[in-house]
């Protein structure tokens, strides 16, 4: 595209908005958590597992349609999709109007996000959910309170 000056401006790195990554992320963490690859959410939408990667990465943006389509899919609200956001992208560090409507507690002390996305932390809430005696999943998540030390 030719400048003020006539000459020609030096093409503009492309870098992914740091918003669109923050989404792709909850995409992929909710993903993840409900034990769905790529292929199979891919499916779902009418999309290869590359554009899946894509939208993951942030690489790709997510339109409105996609992103509702995208929260059927997945079984969230669309809010999801922005809760946790940092304060620098216009957030409220998850503990604005979305905890408020969600009901989401605080953050708790020593919990950071990046817990949230361990595999580890991923695979646990994945067995639990699968856990399908209601009582049974009590008494874990019971057991799993008493093992912690006391606040």
């Amino acid at each position: 595209m030719p400048s003020d000056d006539g000459g020609e401006r030096p093409e503009r790195e492309h870098r992914p908005s740091p918003i669109d990554v923050h989404v792709g992320g909850r995409v992929r963490l909710r993903r993840t958590l409900l034990g769905m690859s790529q292929e199979k959410l891919g499916d779902a939408l009418g999309l290869t597992f590359q554009q899946i990667q894509k939208y993951e990465r942030g690489v790709n943006r997510i339109g409105a349609s996609r992103l509702f389509d995208l929260s059927r899919v997945l079984d969230v609200p669309i809010g999801f999709f922005f809760d946790d956001m940092p304060d620098a992208l216009g957030g409220t560090g998850g503990t604005g109007t979305a905890r408020r409507i969600y009901g989401l507690a605080e953050q708790q002390e020593g919990f950071d996000d990046e817990t949230l996305h361990r595999r580890e932390t991923l695979e646990l809430v994945r067995a639990y959910y699968r856990i399908n005696d209601a009582a049974v999943r009590k008494r874990v998540f019971e057991l799993i309170k008493s093992l912690t030390p006391a606040d």
